[in-house]
């Protein structure tokens, strides 16, 4: 039976909605839907290029407290308020991926939990 690791990031809605920001089961970690918010101060205000960095940075940080890397991601989900800045986001997301180039989706949904916030992002990992 593999062991189960839960990743908290502190914030007060882990436990209230009842989530982790990564689980990590044997090899394989799967990060939550990750926004650009650090310290509950949102990051990039308007600006979807520095969210989508902010997001993968803080992702990097859980792989790494769960004993992974940037390069053990297998899948992103990236979901966004609006499509046609697909370039911004796929540019962020290339300077963290374009060498391992995980699979991934670019979702355009109607809204995020709050209105300033432009995308979010899950990943899942695989350690070898």
């Amino acid at each position: 039976m593999s062991t189960r690791k839960n990743i908290s990031s502190g914030a007060k809605w882990e436990d209230i909605i009842g989530y982790s920001r990564a689980v990590r089961v044997g090899n394989i970690i799967e990060v939550s839907g990750t926004t650009a918010m650090k310290e509950g101060v949102l990051q990039g205000q308007g600006d979807i290029y520095v969210q989508t960095k902010t997001c993968i940075q803080i992702i990097q940080a859980a792989l790494e407290q769960a004993g992974a890397s940037i390069d053990d991601v297998v899948r992103t989900r990236m979901y966004v308020t609006d499509i046609s800045l697909w370039e911004e986001v796929g540019r962020a997301h290339g300077e963290f991926f374009s060498t391992i180039k995980p699979a991934t989706s670019m979702i355009e949904v109607a809204a995020l939990i709050d209105a300033d916030i432009l995308i979010e992002i899950e990943a899942t990992a695989v350690v070898s």
